[in-house]
């Protein structure tokens, strides 16, 4: 029995993790850690830790679970330059899955992306789209991040020059070279994304929709079954799914 400790309980992905947890075989909820409760006294009786707290907390919890020598997954979003060096500081020492989006539907459309920015080339301009609810605090969502990386890889772009968030005013023609990237906030959406490809004639939308967390909830309970057993370093959920 792996014994699962969730960091963030009482949020939102917090609440659909400890929902979804008993419906997993071989699965076992250790602890619910939220603010003002000790995660290193509850270390010693978990195998894993699942962390969807919020960003500013997750360099502690994977110090904390470097520590301990606790495998870690993460769905916080929104780090800053330093948090994410901190974080992939401890993966020589336990195994990390960081992950943006936990469902498995979401890594078959970063699958897809790639696959058809291969395929269609630099004819085809790119966008991507993505719309959650009004109470969601960064933006873009950390999915749409990880599309426009996809997305500037395949192309040999570098990312930060590449990105347009929105366009006002006399901005010029769009050049080959540019990968917008728009965020719509509103209402109780659980989580849109869409990808565009427009050609010459033709245009190639992928999208995918959540309609709950419960998705999300259930890859992150699937990647921490599959951590424990793992070497050090710092997986995704495409090395969950064998899509790699």
């Amino acid at each position: 029995m792996i014994r699962i400790i969730i960091v963030g309980s009482k949020g939102r992905m917090g609440q659909a993790l400890v929902r979804c947890a008993p419906l997993h075989a071989g699965l076992q909820l250790a602890s619910q850690i939220d603010q003002g409760d000790d995660l290193a006294a509850a270390l010693p009786g978990g195998d894993v830790v699942i962390d969807f707290s919020a960003h500013a907390n997750t360099a502690a919890v994977a110090a904390l679970c470097a520590s301990h020598k606790k495998p870690l997954v993460i769905g916080t979003t929104g780090h800053t330059d330093t948090d994410t060096f901190e974080i992939k500081s401890v993966k020589s020492i336990i195994p990390v899955v960081w992950a943006s989006n936990f469902s498995t539907g979401v890594n078959t459309l970063f699958w897809l992306t790639r696959k058809a920015a291969e395929i269609l080339g630099a004819d085809f301009d790119l966008e991507v789209i993505e719309m959650h609810h009004r109470l969601k605090k960064d933006a873009p969502s950390g999915t749409a991040k990880s599309l426009a990386e996809i997305l500037a890889e395949v192309r040999k772009l570098k990312l930060a020059e590449a990105t347009r968030h929105g366009r006002t005013g006399m901005v010029g023609e769009r050049t080959g070279a540019e990968i917008g990237v728009h965020s719509i906030r509103g209402g109780d959406v659980v989580g849109d994304h869409t990808v565009i490809f427009a050609g010459p004639g033709e245009r190639l939308e992928l999208t995918h929709k959540a309609s709950s967390r419960d998705t999300f909830a259930n890859g992150a309970l699937r990647a921490a079954r599959w951590v424990v057993e793992k070497p050090p370093g710092l997986y995704d959920m495409q090395d969950v799914l064998g899509l790699k």
